[in-house]
């Protein structure tokens, strides 16, 4: 019995062999390669291919495109959160945020995730399986598609929006570099210069700081954007809010971010998660600005959104801008970020955390974490 295949997990050379095996020529695999590009997948609309060929792929093709379970929108038109399910069942959430400018798509790679970061609403689901390389490819397919009808579902797009993705970020649920070789096939599929065209500086690879993964992505030699989610300028806070802290401590990371920006000439960002009485005090600001300063690194500090299960909250105003200053009178490079989809569930794995808990499921909880957080806060004594 042949096994069925999603089209979208074959590269060139896959495709190749694919026609190759069918009796095809070549250039067969450039047609196909060609509709997948434009999000047509059932090959009963690939109009340019023999009608028998068709039929023998349609055969071969599994049914892998993901259904709209739920479509949350915010800002206006401006941020569209979708909640994907693929056929056997798992959920992931995709984001599409659109600027006068640009139209960036937010994707995952894991059904979950297994970082366990205590603040994160996808931490709290907990890690299900790995996503494939097509599962996240049609996620950029799907905001593509959308854009370029101007149309989602019952949703329009604003007047005016981009036609088509001009920045993909993998910043969704689960860490890219726990599914590293996913992660790296998605990001050449979509840097194809004769398929989905977009430039290697047009996409953001974010990580908790998994120190093998970023060195595989400095040997993909691709001039993408590195964001490292930091969250904390000490490996004693760290190792609460990163757990992977405890295997890839702050030098280590620090060590190959250099190495990284050595290697691409790409400045890396350094993302920080702001929780109000967890890691916004002059303190934590200071810490950040000193390693901001040492990686020649970009912050994009962005507030908590509160999230269902997390009992951490978000900062206040004062807070916010107290910390901002800080980090400005150190010498840091900083970008408050605006948290985008407040009203849709926007923050990460929120969506699901919803879903999920409208299902009658419970999420798992990062046990103790507070806890030990607000005995470290207590032992260093009052901010700053």
């Amino acid at each position: 019995m042949t096994t069925a295949i999603d089209p979208y997990t074959l590269d060139r050379d896959g495709l190749e062999a694919l026609v190759a095996e069918l009796g095809q020529p070549r250039y067969r695999a450039d047609q196909l390669h060609a509709w997948l590009v434009k999000g047509v997948d059932d090959p009963e609309e690939m109009t340019d291919l023999p009608k028998e060929l068709r039929t023998t792929l349609a055969e071969r093709f599994a049914p892998a495109r993901p259904e709209l379970v739920e479509h949350a929108v915010a800002d206006g038109g401006r941020t569209h959160k979708l909640l994907l399910r693929f056929p056997d069942g798992e959920a992931i959430e995709t984001v599409l945020m659109l600027y006068p400018d640009r139209a960036t798509v937010c994707i995952s790679t894991q059904a979950g995730c297994a970082m366990g970061c205590p603040f994160c609403a996808t931490g709290q689901a907990g890690f299900r399986r790995q996503l494939t390389a097509g599962e996240v490819i049609r996620q950029v397919i799907v905001a593509d598609a959308a854009l370029r009808s101007g149309d989602m579902g019952e949703e329009h797009l604003p007047e005016g929006s981009p036609d088509h993705v001009t920045n993909v970020v993998f910043m969704g649920m689960g860490e890219p570099l726990a599914n590293t070789e996913v992660t790296l096939d998605t990001v050449r599929w979509l840097n194809d210069p004769d398929g989905f065209r977009l430039g290697a500086r047009h996409i953001t690879v974010s990580t908790v700081g998994l120190v093998p993964g970023i060195r595989r992505l400095i040997e993909l030699d691709l001039p993408v954007t590195l964001a490292v989610s930091l969250h904390a300028g000490n490996d004693a806070l760290r190792d609460e809010l990163v757990p992977i802290n405890r295997t890839h401590p702050i030098a280590e990371l620090e060590e190959v971010v250099r190495d990284y920006r050595e290697a691409t000439n790409r400045r890396v960002s350094l993302e920080w998660c702001l929780i109000g009485d967890v890691n916004d005090s002059a303190t934590d600001a200071d810490e950040l600005a000193r390693i901001a300063r040492r990686l020649r690194a970009h912050v994009n500090v962005i507030p908590m959104n509160p999230t269902p299960g997390v009992q951490w909250k978000e900062p206040t105003a004062e807070r916010v801008r107290s910390f901002m200053g800080r980090l400005e009178e150190r010498g840091a490079n900083a970008t408050l970020r605006d948290t985008r989809g407040r009203d849709a569930d926007a923050a990460c794995g929120q969506l699901l955390a919803s879903y999920t808990l409208n299902a009658g499921r419970r999420l798992p909880a990062a046990v103790g974490a507070a806890e030990r957080v607000e005995q470290l806060r207590t032992s260093d004594g009052p901010d700053a």
